[in-house]
């Protein structure tokens, strides 16, 4: 493995939790241990990127967010990585193809909130990225309902897993995935810069 890259043991299961963390705080850290929990994940990857397509302004520089990332992950088991950086990457479906190639043995699921479902059909090439790994939507205020009634998740709905059968979605071949309710966090990177 290329130094810098995170290292993970064959037949692990890995969430993966993308985003600018501009800053990091506490709701990521909730969302990474319900998933640890719930998903019977054996690690948790932030993956600090290097900008998001989707916003109009740029993030606070990469090593900036990566320290502020680094403080709050205060689990052993989540992993606070700039892989994309690293790889040239900028685009989710460009991240995951790298991931599965570099970690053929790996079990992958991608983590995001249930705010992300509700515009994940304008993601680029979004069909592909739930083709390649299963997917745990994190119910986040104000969203929830939403997410349930979105483009993908219709489009999806035959690939989704009862909440109940949320250990098993690291296994089950994408596509998958399930809504996952979780204590509410009303903290969001928005609100914490608007705050600074």
């Amino acid at each position: 493995m290329r130094t810098g890259f995170p290292i993970a043991r064959p037949g692990q299961r890995i969430g993966l939790l993308g985003g600018s963390f501009d800053p990091a705080h506490d709701g990521h850290l909730l969302i990474s241990r319900v998933a640890l929990t719930r998903l019977r994940l054996d690690r948790v990857w932030w993956l600090v990127s290097p900008g998001n397509p989707l916003k109009t302004h740029g993030p606070a520089p990469l090593d900036h967010r990566m320290a502020t990332a680094r403080h709050v992950a205060t689990d052993p088991r989540i992993v606070v990585t700039d892989i994309e950086a690293r790889l040239g990457l900028r685009r989710t479906v460009d991240t995951l193809a790298a991931l599965r190639r570099l970690y053929p043995d790996i079990r992958f699921v991608w983590l995001m909130g249930s705010d992300n479902l509700v515009q994940f059909h304008h993601w680029d090439r979004w069909p592909r990225i739930a083709a390649t790994v299963p997917m745990a939507v994190m119910a986040r205020p104000g969203s929830r309902l939403a997410a349930r009634r979105s483009v993908a998740a219709g489009v999806l709905e035959r690939a989704r897993l009862p909440e109940w059968r949320a250990a098993l979605l690291p296994d089950h071949p994408a596509p998958a995935w399930t809504l996952l309710n979780l204590p509410m966090s009303a903290q969001s990177s928005t609100l914490l810069r608007g705050r600074a």
